[in-house]
């Protein structure tokens, strides 16, 4: 039947147009005509939709007549994917826009607020905590990566050049608020009252971890302060993070879900799914990208050809910011706004955080193989976050040579600690690999358990001898 209709309509339009003669034609109301609507009934148009261009100035500055067309000039046509103008020109969209967008920044290098910036006010209390939060970090990497490098645990991976991304993101949100972070982001979890113990129990994988040593290293989680447990595939959290934003919409809870990912992400299929189908159900959400400038041993470059990572939120409709990563307050006050605008008006939200990974990828990688040794030493000294943050906090007469001394001193010490305790603590048996799962252990599962401790049997020496069987 539509098919009918659209030929119908075809062969109107054709004879009308044979009965004027040579062309051109100017339009009028009788030549636009809606396929599959007779001439007498042109009012229905096309179908109209709930909203365009998140409701933007421009578009509700258009009159909307009920046949789908500008009043006047005719040059407006309703499709079901929004008010759309026609031009006789047939222009392509460049592949970039002519100038890069710009980075929101609060401090300067060396650490001076920059005139006219505007930011969220954090008081000393706040302020203190956060640069306290960020040496904790700066120490507990240092000393856990060289744990790994002595063979006491079998992996790690540091957020050097990155403490700012961390400890302010979470500052700026509530315990309320669910994470769903990538695995640079332990700073998070530090700030949301994560022990330094609980952290050495998950490296050792002892009997305090909370994944029974299931997980390889850094994979942290934490049911009681909202942080889900890390999980290695790339960018797989960022859906989940939809689902859950989505889910306290439909509870009226005031708060937000944020997860993290880095640069490399954005190239996994997760990321585009997870975008439109937050800025589709208005999910209170916060995607935070960590353009760190490397996804492992791939630059940027190398990455995508867009100006980075913002430029993606508009085209999937989401509202968008690029932040200097480096800078404390910018990363604040950008998550601070963004939390507010996803609870309140429910819509999504991405921020891009301009930073660089100035230590290797892992402790199974090694990055002097595929970028200079200088370039990393520059951004841990010139560009440190943490020295920064310091100079800022320092010069509003908050911080002093001697408690950056005693802090410094007394984290080592709790570090070195945990370290001894964690070790010490015995492991999970072998038996908790196969529980948790079914309520009642399944006979394959049970034929693979019996296989194992066979197995140990036979081989007992390839076995560690600290792990009950």
């Amino acid at each position: 039947m539509a098919a009918w209709l659209a030929r119908r309509a075809a062969r109107r339009l054709a004879s009308e147009l044979r009965s004027r003669g040579p062309g051109p034609w100017p339009l009028s109301s009788s030549t636009v005509l809606v396929l599959g609507v007779p001439s007498g009934d042109q009012s229905r148009g096309f179908c109209s939709v709930r909203r365009f261009a998140g409701d933007s100035a421009a578009a509700a500055a258009v009159e909307e007549p009920e046949n789908g067309l500008a009043a006047g000039d005719l040059q407006f046509v309703d499709f079901p994917g929004g008010k759309l103008s026609f031009v006789g020109e047939m222009n392509f969209l460049p592949e970039s826009q002519r100038e890069r967008i710009n980075c929101y920044r609060v401090l300067d290098d060396d650490g001076g607020t920059i005139y006219s910036s505007r930011f969220q006010e954090v008081s000393k209390e706040l302020a203190l905590k956060m640069y306290s939060n960020m040496v904790t970090l700066q120490i507990m990497d240092t000393i856990f990566y060289e744990a790994q490098r002595q063979g006491r645990i079998s992996f790690y991976l540091t957020s050097n050049g990155e403490e700012a991304i961390n400890i302010a993101s979470a500052a700026a949100l509530s315990a309320q608020d669910i994470v769903l972070p990538q695995y640079r982001e332990p700073g998070v979890l530090l700030w949301r009252g994560f022990t330094l113990q609980e952290f050495a129990n998950q490296l050792f994988g002892n009997k305090l971890d909370y994944g029974k040593g299931r997980q390889m290293p850094i994979h942290y989680g934490s049911n009681r302060l909202n942080y889900f447990t890390v999980s290695s595939p790339i960018a797989t959290q960022l859906p989940q993070a939809v689902g859950a934003a989505y889910s306290l919409k439909m509870d009226k809870k005031k708060a937000c879900a944020i997860t993290y990912f880095g640069d490399g992400g954005t190239s996994e299929g997760d990321f585009h799914a997870a975008l439109n189908f937050a800025a589709v159900t208005e999910a209170p959400v916060i995607f935070f990208c960590r353009n760190n400038g490397w996804a492992i041993s791939t630059p940027t470059a190398e990455q995508f050809r867009s100006d980075g990572v913002v430029t993606r939120g508009q085209a999937y409709g989401i509202r968008s910011i690029r932040v200097d990563g480096n800078d404390t307050l910018a990363v604040y006050s950008a998550v601070h706004t963004a939390r507010e605008m996803a609870i309140t008006e429910g819509r999504p939200i991405l921020i891009e955080a301009m930073t660089y990974r100035v230590g290797h990828h892992s402790t199974s990688d090694d990055s002097t193989k595929y970028r200079p040794a200088d370039e990393m030493e520059h951004w841990r000294t010139a560009r440190d976050p943490v020295s920064r943050y310091r100079k800022w906090v320092q010069g509003n007469g908050w911080w002093c040579d001697t408690q950056e001394s005693e802090l410094r001193n007394n984290v080592r010490q709790e570090l070195l600690q945990a370290i001894q305790v964690a070790e010490r603590m015995p492991k999970h048996g072998l038996a908790e690999l196969f529980t948790d799962v079914y309520d009642q252990m399944p006979s394959n599962l049970r034929e693979q358990e019996r296989s194992l401790l066979d197995t140990i049997k036979k081989h007992p020496a390839e076995y560690p001898a600290d792990v009950p069987a």
